[in-house]
């Protein structure tokens, strides 16, 4: 028996970021280091624009970082094609957008069992069914996105999310567009999905009491850990 702590979901070494814009290169992060656990809930807090949604795509592999290393579950997504970050994230990650990103032609059952069926889940629509449900849509699976309010359409995004059961939850604002109590039952879901599934969250929030509710809260600045 080795008594080496268990390797980090994540582990950031001196992560940058830098966008071409109008007037030249804008650093977006400025090296970031950072290990999450497994299991833990992180909220990224800050002001507009301090780089919180920015890390949270570079550690889901939704952009690529101009410098330093991201690892997450162990593989270093620093050195995949997107291609192989998409391969990777397939029933390892699950993201929530503050805009749903729903699939508007399919229904909640359908958008819900699309990631099952991509991860050859052979029972994609009976599970897709069951996550509905646990969400409190089990009526709503043949109601296309159109038919829906948001905070349906962020539960089925939700369900989406879970349904793979991920190691490794993403969530970007995941309430920003929805009203206080909307919110409050969106986050209540989001840490009770958590629960279920022993994933590890990071969240994006300008909401002080959901960053109360996290393991820990990591703030940024100007593209660096305050």
């Amino acid at each position: 028996m080795s008594d080496h702590p268990p390797a980090p979901v994540f582990h950031l070494s001196d992560v940058a970021l830098s966008l071409k814009g109008n007037a030249g290169a804008v650093d977006i992060l400025r090296g970031i280091s950072l290990d999450v656990q497994a299991g833990e809930t992180i909220a990224l807090t800050g002001p507009s624009g301090s780089g919180k949604s920015s890390l949270l795509m570079v550690m889901g592999g939704l952009e690529q970082a101009t410098s330093g290393t991201i690892e997450a579950l162990g593989h270093n997504l620093s050195v995949m094609t997107e291609d192989e970050l998409a391969r990777f994230r397939q029933g390892r990650m699950g993201i929530v957008f503050q805009s749903f990103h729903l699939i508007p032609t399919m229904t909640a059952l359908e958008n819900v069992a699309t990631p099952l069926e991509l991860a050859g889940v052979p029972d994609a629509f009976s599970q897709a069914e069951a996550v509905l449900k646990t969400v409190g849509l089990g009526h709503r699976s043949n109601h296309y996105p159109a038919q829906m309010s948001g905070g349906e359409q962020q539960r089925v995004a939700l369900a989406r999310a879970c349904a793979p059961r991920p190691a490794i939850l993403l969530a970007d604002e995941p309430t920003g567009n929805l009203d206080s109590v909307n919110g409050a039952a969106i986050m209540d879901l989001l840490f009770d999905l958590r629960d279920a599934y022993g994933a590890t969250l990071v969240l994006v929030t300008h909401d002080p009491g959901l960053a109360e509710r996290c393991d820990r809260a990591i703030a940024l600045a100007d593209g660096q850990i305050a």
